[in-house]
């Protein structure tokens, strides 16, 4: 059922202790730190080249959607060449290659005809965990990349087919690999032993979505927060016990994309597709959704990014028209602003800044100013391509961006 490699060894994590191992400016998961899209102790240079960032190194890349996860000067690249997925480490400063380890891989598409993995590594001390498109969760050693342990969820828990195969990024909290499995038999979310592997709990009957976990901690309560294929899902992240859950997708050819947001003691989340958004108390004995429909935001997949007790968010779809950039105030449904006519894309924020990175392959420098639209700096840096899903992860001034044929390192901000 599961395969050991090596010695057993001793591990206690949770996913705000992803912070404490990390070096000042590190990104070792997808959305960073924190898992919200902020950097931390990073600083950009005033101001940019006009051509763009200078690039400072380049490598080739296969197939896959997964942006990069950094920790410690090291780059964790996670994509497909061939038959086989890849997980390699190379030297930030560089792009020298460190290790290579790689995987069979039969997975051949559904909607997209891109068949490489679509979840950033999680990095924690000592490891790096990768969930490839197949399905299957794998514990490595950061050192070099040897194989500790494996779990082949399709095998073992039967989800049904999605349209992009496996796509949500497993949370590490206490020790247990918190993963949207989608599973049949109370398999939806299941938790994973960070050192070996073995289930420690399972829970909720649904499919998975592209929506990875959040574990917060909100007046001393833990919520894993996770959006399902067609619920929003609040559970005891210790034993899996559903703390509460409401609707939230649509069914028939759609996908819950874009990762929770917490804001004080709410979150938010926010779907296409005709689903919207929803803002809801995480404090109240009976949950009371508060559903505002696509009027204040519908997002495809990418995550809003909070300043405050607001967000900035892009609005729309990468398959259907151009897409806004919008200001909001969720608490009070409330647009404070919006600029049309970008290219889909997802975003993260430095300081009083936001980077957006759209699949037309620009660079966007804005301020995150909640009065009005500043533009700063636009800069392309990438080929256009009919795929954005890629994100972007900064760390130590150094911005690194994908696509499905190269893997650039930008000099955005100040390197120690």
């Amino acid at each position: 059922m599961f395969l050991r490699i090596g010695l057993r060894v001793t591990l206690s994590f949770c996913f705000i202790s992803v912070a404490t191992v990390a070096t000042a400016g590190d990104w070792p998961q997808i959305l960073g730190t924190q898992r919200d899209g902020i950097a931390i102790d990073e600083k950009l240079l005033s101001q940019w080249p006009k051509s763009g960032p200078e690039e400072v190194w380049q490598a080739k890349v296969g197939q896959g959607f997964a942006g990069v996860a950094v920790n410690n000067d090291v780059v964790y690249l996670f994509h497909r060449l061939g038959r086989s997925e890849i997980v390699e480490a190379r030297y930030a400063v560089n792009g020298e290659p460190i290790w290579k380890q790689s995987f069979s891989c039969d997975y051949r598409g559904g909607v997209s005809s891109d068949t490489g993995p679509r979840c950033v590594p999680l990095v924690t001390a000592g490891y790096v965990y990768v969930f490839s498109v197949e399905g299957i969760v794998r514990c490595l050693k950061s050192s070099d990349g040897q194989q500790v342990w494996y779990r082949d969820t399709a095998k073992d828990f039967s989800p049904p087919d999605s349209y992009f195969g496996a796509g949500s990024t497993p949370a590490l909290h206490d020790g247990k690999l918190i993963v949207n499995v989608g599973g049949r038999k109370n398999a939806a979310v299941v938790a994973f032993s960070a050192v070996d592997g073995e289930t420690v709990w399972k829970n909720v009957s649904d499919a998975a979505s592209y929506s990875s976990p959040v574990v917060a901690n909100v007046n001393g309560t833990r919520h894993a927060l996770v959006v399902s294929r067609n619920n929003m899902l609040s559970l005891n992240p210790t034993n899996g016990k559903v703390r509460f859950r409401f609707p939230f997708g649509m069914r028939g050819p759609t996908v819950n994309g874009a990762t929770p947001v917490v804001i004080g003691n709410h979150v938010f989340v926010s779907s296409s597709y005709r689903v919207g958004s929803v803002w809801a108390s995480l404090t109240e004995d009976v949950v009371k959704p508060q559903r505002s429909g696509e009027k204040l935001l519908a997002t495809q997949y990418a995550t809003p990014i909070r300043q405050g007790r607001l967000l900035f968010a892009v609005d729309g779809r990468q398959d259907v028209g151009s897409a806004s950039l919008k200001c909001i105030d969720p608490s009070r449904e409330k647009v404070l602003w919006t600029k049309n006519g970008f290219d889909y894309g997802t975003m993260i924020r430095v300081n009083q800044e936001l980077l957006m990175l759209t699949f037309g392959g620009e660079l966007i420098r804005i301020a995150a100013d909640p009065e009005m639209y500043r533009e700063l700096q636009r800069s392309n840096v990438l080929d256009p391509t009919p795929r954005g899903y890629r994100l972007p992860a900064i760390s130590n001034g150094r911005l690194f961006i994908r696509d499905s044929g190269v893997l650039k390192c930008l000099q955005v901000g100040e390197s120690s």
